[in-house]
């Protein structure tokens, strides 16, 4: 089955832009498809770090003049729960991703040293990788494009000058996950997501920290059998979104060369997707500035109660009071969410379900 075996990983290290050096790595561990509302409201995981493994040589400068990010602010809504195989935080401060590329597995170390962002990375995508590096830092982010219109939001924005918006250039990448996500729980949702991976990616390339996964490839999303599924705690509908998306990856992933509002078309035209899972997907992929998710279960009142005091909220209010920011509503909503503004809570959370008991 795949990912029960590592296969053999190429054993060069490469640095941004700057050739590959022969470098041994250590050895390596181991819907209903008219609505998709989503539970979570987009607040990122809290970064918890995990130990490093052996000490590599330090990552080489991301050319990139003037940009200063915030490695957990910018990265952070990539990471899907604070156990995401394919995400670590290590003690120094690095940020370790494992991803599919165009040009095959990867991992990514990306760090702030001496006051500038750096990276290095391992595997057949690292080339890939390293050249999206900038983008997936913020570099093509124009943060000096947004214009507070709320105190609340100001204070925000004062607070966290490192956030830039992420554009990873993957589209599958952000999408199955995103899928998972719909109508359930974080907890659930985060789960499933981590059984899928383990289960069926395959170890990260290079010196990873331990337990580093990168996710499956299209083919093997469609190949993966329904009892698979039902361990991972996924119903019918979500997975059979899933493996219609994987299907036609490759016109998917022509998304990120379009404008977001033309891509997130070219989403929905898979059965099970809509306006909430695009949104979601294209914020990450593209990087886009404006794109609002709606049709969430909980971010209308967050929105509603933070800039007007309503936490009845709908869509429609919401993007009223979202309009003042457009071209940038994406962003103030980030803003919104970070300033920990929420309405007092009326209920008990939701119970995750669970059905790989049935």
């Amino acid at each position: 089955m795949a990912g029960r075996f590592r296969p053999p990983t190429p054993t060069t290290r490469t640095t941004f832009r700057g050739g590959h050096t022969p470098v041994p790595p250590p050895p390596n561990t181991p819907l209903d498809p008219g609505s998709d509302q989503g539970s979570n409201p987009g607040l990122s995981p809290a970064l918890t770090p995990v130990p490093a493994p052996t000490p590599v040589p330090a990552p080489a400068p991301v050319p990139t003049p003037g940009l200063d990010p915030d490695l957990g602010l910018t990265l952070g809504p990539l990471r899907r729960g604070p156990a995401d195989p394919t995400f670590r935080v290590t003690p120094d401060g690095s940020v370790w991703r494992a991803s599919r590329t165009p040009e095959g597995p990867g991992t990514i170390r990306l760090a702030i040293r001496e006051g500038a962002p750096a990276a290095d990375a391992w595997g057949p995508g690292a080339s890939w990788l390293l050249d999206n590096a900038p983008a997936l830092l913020g570099a093509e982010d124009d943060p000096a494009a947004f214009v507070p219109r709320h105190k609340l939001v100001l204070a925000s924005l004062r607070r966290r000058p490192g956030l830039r918006l992420t554009r990873t250039g993957l589209v599958l990448e952000s999408l199955i996950p995103t899928i998972l996500e719909q109508k359930v729980t974080a907890t659930e949702a985060y789960a499933s997501w981590r059984h899928l991976v383990r289960t069926f990616g395959e170890p990260a390339p290079g010196p990873a920290p331990e337990g580093m996964y990168v996710m499956p490839d299209a083919r093997t999303w469609t190949r993966i059998p329904s009892w698979e599924w039902h361990r991972a705690n996924v119903d019918g509908k979500r997975s059979a979104t899933i493996v219609r998306a994987a299907r036609v990856a490759a016109r998917l992933e022509e998304a990120v060369l379009m404008d977001p509002p033309a891509a997130r078309r070219r989403l929905e035209l898979i059965p099970g997707i809509g306006p909430w899972t695009s949104a979601e997907t294209i914020q990450r992929s593209n990087g886009a500035p404006d794109e609002v998710t709606t049709g969430d279960l909980h971010l209308p009142g967050i929105v509603g109660w933070a800039l007007a005091g309503d936490r009845a909220a709908d869509d429609e209010a919401m993007l009223d009071l979202l309009a003042p920011y457009a071209g940038q509503r994406h962003r103030a909503v980030r803003l919104i969410l970070l300033s920990g503004r929420v309405p007092p809570r009326r209920a008990p959370r939701m119970a995750p379900g669970d059905i790989t008991r049935i």
